[in-house]
């Protein structure tokens, strides 16, 4: 008799604990709704609000779980459909190890676009958009990419705003105004939301493009670096509610949620990154019709690119 009452007070506290853990489920799940549905009123809209054809379109794996690589593609088309993009880059990230990796293609980079012959890298977006991209850079690279997300640069700056609310501070080379549509002195600033924007997209100086590659590569850094408190963590649905109308992926939420949370909770990986081409790798060259281009020597980049990623 006395083993009978001991048994059914451990079902009754089991039962207890249960209904305690869906509460707190249910309660998690019904905060997460509420800050995702936050994020999605203060987006303001986006052009990417109702963009399905580039996700059915797209080829890439599904990957459940493992090495992860997403297509980075930074645009700001003014209502074209596939203008060329103004950043390429191939964000890779191993959930066993924690590892993050970002790899910036040069625009301008000299390749053969499957169907098309040969033309800078950015001309593939242009001519057929993520999938022939794709296309392109597993032909070139033998990379293969598993997702993608375009991101429309007013959605940089929301984004931005709501990861560095205080800002992210950088030391500016030069006076950077022209075709940002905002002025940046130099020295050290703390910038926000489109004065960031402009940091990562101003390319008229000395450096070009290569100078703009880098600050990409250092915000992206800074931003992650931001991101990485409990505070970031409770904002991430908050976070993916105001991008969602200013990216088109084929990321679903659950899978952006657990790549979010994965990258949020574990600090002690920093964010690796490189450059195609790479050093010694290439030449400036000009051809008709195509305009000035990056000559690269294919096999030691495709080499230098495994390399990377494979450790």
């Amino acid at each position: 008799m006395e083993r009978m009452q001991r048994r059914k007070k451990r079902v009754k506290w089991t039962r207890i604990l249960l209904l305690i853990l869906l509460l707190m489920i249910g309660s998690v799940g019904a905060y997460a709704t509420y800050q995702y549905k936050q994020g999605v009123s203060l987006a303001d809209g986006g052009k990417f609000k109702d963009e399905t054809k580039n996700a059915k379109a797209f080829q890439g794996e599904d990957v459940k779980f493992g090495r992860i690589n997403v297509l980075l593609l930074g645009s700001d088309s003014r209502g074209e459909e596939h203008a060329r993009t103004d950043s390429i880059m191939i964000a890779h990230y191993d959930q066993d190890t924690h590892q993050s990796k970002l790899i910036s293609i040069m625009r301008d980079t000299y390749v053969n676009i499957p169907g098309h012959g040969k033309q800078k890298i950015n001309a593939a977006y242009a001519y057929g958009g993520p999938e022939l991209l794709r296309q392109t850079i597993k032909e070139n690279f033998d990379i293969d990419l598993n997702y993608y997300a375009i991101v429309d640069f007013e959605g940089f700056s929301k984004i931005a705003d709501i990861i560095a609310p205080d800002g992210i501070e950088v030391d500016v080379p030069s006076k950077m105004s022209y075709g940002i549509g905002t002025t940046i002195e130099p020295g050290i600033q703390t910038l926000h939301g489109d004065k960031l924007l402009g940091y990562v997209r101003f390319r008229h100086d000395k450096l070009s493009d290569f100078g703009r590659v880098q600050r990409q590569q250092e915000v992206i850094g800074k931003l992650k670096d931001q991101a990485m408190s409990v505070g970031s963590i409770l904002k991430l649905p908050k976070m993916l509610g105001v991008i969602n109308p200013y990216v088109d992926t084929n990321l679903d939420t659950p899978t952006l949620l657990s790549l979010g949370k994965d990258l949020l909770t574990n600090q002690s990986n920093d964010i690796k990154t490189m450059r195609i081409p790479v050093d010694g790798s290439y030449t400036n060259e000009q051809f008709k019709n195509v305009g000035a281009v990056l000559s690269i020597n294919l096999e030691q980049n495709r080499s230098a690119l495994n390399d990377f990623l494979s450790l």
